[in-house]
């Protein structure tokens, strides 16, 4: 267990006050001699030392909350997100792990009284998006371990560092709060105890036995800041070379005071590209500026190298038609900067596997075998002391690096595993983890659920291929899964997206408000997606009906041919405005709007 410095210990019972001009949020587990106050004329943090006397003789209403996530500034007042509710979900390290299942967003906006007509709007429209913060899924925190570090970072801090705050410590790249907690950190205060570090990604856990030996088991997704968002909305790098989506997924196993950990990444393909939803399944690929790919593949690689160690980098996209000009594009660029460090390798999943035989990766496993037993893993042996660490680390993608990706990195960490277990001597040489069913099978979950949950932060529903990495098999059901959520997937991308990906940019301060820097903020909330899906579900109803008109019309003299004519080329026409105007029937992004 990770020693926790008492004095920047943060808070983990509080109770929020409610007055007619302040929030007061109160220690109760006998910390802290003083509370913290928040105005809500403008957001404004302080620290008093009694509660304040009732006005009128009413008493404030008070309840628990479990943790401040932070503040945020928009046009008029700031805003105060509290974690409401909250569930714990197991240990890691051997400290408490939590879900936030509720935030709650206090205003702190009085002032907003004495603002114009058209701060007032925007100010309603930006807070009633920011309202749906409470949508987030797969948000997890500690008060005592720091969850942005792998198990290999953090035994590799040195004393002064473990000392400090938990947000000092952080990651920032996986700190999800980071620019929600910034009212926090710059306001000169004494602040450390109430800036909780929270993360967005899965964790998920389970305890079995191998032989006589029992297993603590643990597999936890770390989903990066800088580019994130949705699906369609966030492909490929930015200039700085943060890829989308980018993920690391860590799993953990605790046994008789053995610690091993295994880590991995996932990410999209790190050059500039673009994928625009137009109301097709499959919108087309658009590679932009392409003369920049060299230099943005590079910053992405180095700064792997400069975290990780050594990198492979397995794509897994199709040679052929559009995912194969992106894998042509990736596959030549990188070929320029390949060194001892950085290995490529190209696996075309579908040609190879199909759609049920991927047992066929053990062929991709057999190319890069050397590669993996070379940057070992992290462990601790039985007294605590590490014998082993991790020098390097496999880098998967696919178009969306969620289905292909994550089947491919369960059979990594699969073998790993059972290398780190048969180290241990909890396996012998040939022997493996389907010969502990038990053990096996909450492997498997564990693996699914960890795809699902990072796939619905991506992508709206959970991930396809589901089947294979849950029961080692393709099944009927895990086919007709894979149908319902494709089409899941294409409504969110169409008709929902949009407004999700402007939450995002609010929260992680990708947009910043500023009344000088757009007053155009018009229709930004309140029923964009469905107003976009009834459009142009009413055009092609619209067009459905005179077709069967038509058809009805088509026989029965010349005044019912001319109609049936008539008909059909109105059909015709409105298929056709909504195949080349597809852009236009979708909830795009409001505050940072895409290039097409």
């Amino acid at each position: 267990m990770e020693k926790v410095n008492a004095k920047t210990k943060i808070h983990s019972k509080l109770r929020l006050w409610d007055y007619p001009d302040q929030y007061i949020v109160e220690t109760t587990d006998g910390t802290s001699g003083v509370y913290l106050a928040i105005s809500r004329l403008d957001g404004a943090l302080s620290f008093v030392g009694e509660l304040p006397k009732p006005s009128g003789g009413v008493s404030p209403k008070s309840r628990p909350i479990f943790g401040i996530v932070g503040m945020l500034k928009l046009f008029v007042g700031s805003y105060l997100l509290t974690i409401s509710e909250s569930e714990c979900v197991g240990s890691y390290r051997g400290h408490s792990i939590f879900k936030v299942s509720s935030i709650q967003v206090l205003q702190c906006n009085a002032s907003l009284k004495k603002s114009s007509g058209e701060q007032k709007k925007m100010e309603t429209e930006l807070f009633s998006l920011l309202n749906d913060s409470n949508k987030t899924n797969g948000l997890f925190f500690s008060y005592d371990v720091n969850l942005t570090l792998s198990a290999q970072r953090l035994h590799n801090l040195s004393a002064e560092s473990k000392l400090l705050p938990l947000w000092r410590q952080a990651d920032p790249r996986f700190l999800w709060n980071g620019y929600l907690s910034e009212a926090l950190i710059e306001s000169k205060m004494e602040m450390d105890q109430y800036i909780l570090p929270i993360i967005q990604g899965s964790y998920q856990n389970f305890e079995a036995n191998i032989g006589k030996n029992r297993v603590d088991f643990t597999l936890i997704a770390r989903r990066c800041t800088r580019r994130t968002g949705t699906r369609m909305w966030r492909r490929g790098a930015d200039s700085e070379g943060y890829a989308a989506n980018f993920v690391e997924s860590e799993q953990i196993i605790q046994s008789n005071g053995f610690t091993a950990s295994y880590v991995q990444i996932r990410g999209s393909i790190p050059v500039l590209w673009e994928q625009i939803v137009d109301l097709t399944y499959k919108p087309g690929f658009e590679i932009v500026d392409p003369d920049e790919a060299p230099r943005v593949l590079e910053r992405h690689f180095l700064d792997l190298k400069n975290r990780y160690g050594s990198v492979v980098a397995i794509d897994l996209v199709n040679k052929h038609g559009s995912e194969g000009r992106l894998n042509e594009k990736y596959a030549n660029t990188i070929q320029h900067i390949l060194d001892e460090e950085l290995r490529y390798v190209h696996f075309d999943f579908h040609k190879i596997c199909g759609h049920i035989h991927f047992e066929k990766l053990s062929l991709l496993y057999n190319q890069i075998e050397d590669s993996i037993k070379k940057h070992k893993y992290f462990l601790l042996n039985s007294n605590g002391e590490k014998s082993e660490e991790q020098s390097g680390v496999i880098r998967t993608n696919c178009i969306d690096c969620l289905d292909r990706t994550n089947v491919t990195q369960s059979m990594f960490g699969r073998k790993s595993l059972e290398s780190q277990l048969r180290e241990m001597g909890y396996l012998s040489k040939d022997e493996t983890i389907s010969m502990h069913p038990k053990f096996d099978s909450n492997f498997k979950i564990l693996w699914a659920n960890h795809g699902d949950d990072i796939s619905i932060q991506y992508s709206g529903t959970p991930a396809l291929k589901g089947d294979f990495v849950r029961y080692g098999k393709r099944t009927f059901q895990g086919i007709v899964n894979d149908g319902c959520n494709a089409m899941g997937r294409y409504y969110f991308n169409n008709f929902a997206d949009g407004q999700r990906q402007d939450l995002i940019d609010l929260l992680h301060g990708h947009y910043i408000v500023s009344i000088s820097r757009d007053k155009s903020v018009s229709s930004l909330a309140g029923g964009a997606p469905s107003q976009s899906l009834r459009t142009a579900s009413g055009l092609i109803f619209a067009g459905m009906i005179f077709a069967i008109v038509s058809l009805k019309q088509g026989s029965g003299g010349i005044s019912n041919a001319i109609l049936s004519l008539v008909c059909a080329v109105l059909s015709l026409c409105i298929a056709v405005y909504v195949r080349i105007n597809g852009r236009i029937f979708t909830d795009r992004p409001r505050l940072l709007k895409p290039r097409h």
